[in-house]
């Protein structure tokens, strides 16, 4: 696999905490989402793939295994949303609701 995040996938990615790699997740998906409403669906379409390569990241991540169920859950559901009819019915704001928590988590810190 040829990754976009060299530096993350030789490793950085995996020192860092679930919600800031979730908040990392997050602000990859509002760029697909603000490219998509802009009617750039190249760019919206390569930021959708980078979301995927850093949630396959966190998925691989050991710390992450007991998340391991909600994480490929989302990785369903986001392809469902980008790729395919949207049978879960998301939304632009369920996803920035969704994200929102793990961005003011990273910022505590936590």
């Amino acid at each position: 696999m040829s990754f976009q995040h060299k530096d993350l996938a030789k490793g950085k990615w995996f020192k860092l905490s679930f919600p800031v790699q979730m908040a990392n997740i997050g602000s990859e998906v509002n760029r697909a989402i603000s490219w998509k409403n802009k009617n750039n669906l190249k760019y919206s379409q390569k930021a959708f793939e980078r979301s995927l390569e850093l949630l396959s990241l966190t998925i691989s991540d050991q710390k992450n295994k007991r998340r391991l169920r909600e994480l490929t859950r989302l990785y369903e559901v986001l392809v469902d949303y980008f790729a395919f009819n949207n049978e879960y019915k998301s939304t632009n704001q369920s996803w920035q609701n969704y994200f929102l928590a793990f961005n003011y988590m990273a910022r505590l810190k936590y």
